[in-house]
């Protein structure tokens, strides 16, 4: 009973520990766009359009769950949707071969990969290799969508099929959706990838609209966020 009864006051303090959230909100599980806000503890620094999944949204898995219904779905590999729940945000890439952020820095070098294969054991992970497998994007692309980039923690166990390679980036253009990422303008992203610190476990909170009150719940910090209300 002990054990338990401190398991349930030690989760919820868990979930408050983030001094940065990125809040993104979108209508229903079908928008495949949506607005966004960038907060550190409960001030506001800044507040966006974004572009998400081109078939929207599907609960994904990160690092905390959510009880859902049996209609809303869920995310899986190629299906084109942005995942729902909270992540954590766990480093910047991108083009430069050096740079000074406060979150760890992951250098897009020609040989980087995502692995998008779910057979393969390096599913769901960036590595280095010149041996491809069947199934993986590039980190440098040509349309440089990726010059600089955060990495968002979906499916950290690499459950097949359930996901993989999910990044928040620069959009292609205006209001372009994406294949599963959340995309933004290019000066909005340099000014969030700037203020990031690892220090103060930064997260990605990621829902429709329907799920406002058990974000504010386990959030309260958020309760000043025009999203929510």
């Amino acid at each position: 009973m002990i054990k338990s009864f401190l398991i349930l006051i030690i989760f919820p303090i868990f979930l408050l520990s983030s001094q940065q959230t990125i809040l993104v909100v979108a209508q229903d599980f079908n928008s495949s766009h949506a607005k966004l806000e960038f907060y550190e503890d409960s001030t506001l620094l800044l507040s966006t359009n974004v572009n998400l999944g081109t078939n929207g949204l599907a609960w994904g898995i990160g690092i905390k769950s959510f009880k859902h219904k049996s209609n809303e779905p869920l995310k899986y590999e190629g299906d084109r949707r942005a995942p729902v729940g909270v992540f954590s945000l766990t480093n910047i890439f991108g083009y430069k071969q050096r740079a000074n952020f406060k979150l760890p820095y992951l250098y897009a070098s020609k040989n980087l990969i995502c692995v998008d294969e779910s057979n393969s054991p390096f599913y769901n992970q960036i590595i280095e290799s010149k041996k491809k497998p069947k199934s993986f994007e590039y980190m440098r692309r040509e349309d440089n969508l990726y010059k600089y980039g955060i990495t968002v923690d979906h499916n950290p166990n690499a459950i097949a099929q359930r996901g993989s390679c999910i990044f928040i980036h620069i959009e292609k253009n205006q209001g372009a959706t994406t294949a599963g990422c959340t995309s933004m303008k290019e000066s909005d992203l340099k000014k969030i990838i700037q203020l990031l610190d690892k220090k103060k476990n930064p997260i990605l909170i990621q829902i429709p609209k329907s799920l406002k009150k058990r974000i504010l719940h386990h959030y309260p910090l958020l309760k000043n966020s025009t999203l929510l209300e």
